[in-house]
């Protein structure tokens, strides 16, 4: 349980850092701070990996995930924690090719799941990610 005292975030359900929502940088980076264990290294990775494939990709914390999109375009991913692994979302990821591996119950949405021993192929995942900033995003 958590201290009602301390400034650490809350664990949600599978370790998620619970979040106050906000746009920008500072909140992603309060939530891959408090992502625990292995996941907040993963997490650096992908927020750098993200910035550097889409530079102007936009940031934000909703619905307590990191999301990532492009002005005018909606968002393109999202990450959240589960117990075991980092499940990283594809909201347009039925238009990527290769097809990111793991369905969703929505047809246009592909999920990459990151786990603590396997880090996924970086040229692909820039790759996953520059096509999806280009695809028509999600709208919230």
């Amino acid at each position: 349980m958590a201290n009602p005292m301390s400034s650490e975030p809350r664990l949600l359900s599978g370790g998620n850092p619970q979040i106050p929502k906000g746009d920008g940088d500072a909140p992603v980076q309060a939530y891959i701070a408090a992502m625990p264990g292995w996941k907040s290294e993963a997490g650096r990775w992908l927020d750098d990996l993200i910035v550097r494939a889409v530079p102007n990709a936009r940031k934000a914390v909703k619905w307590n995930s990191p999301f990532y999109g492009v002005e005018g375009n909606g968002w393109f991913l999202s990450y959240h924690c589960m117990t075991r692994y980092i499940k990283l979302a594809f909201f347009s990821g039925a238009g990527l090719d290769p097809l990111p591996p793991v369905t969703s119950k929505n047809a246009d949405t592909r999920y990459v799941h990151i786990f603590e021993d396997e880090r996924p192929d970086e040229a692909l995942m820039v790759s996953w990610i520059r096509q999806a900033a280009g695809l028509p995003g999600w709208m919230s």
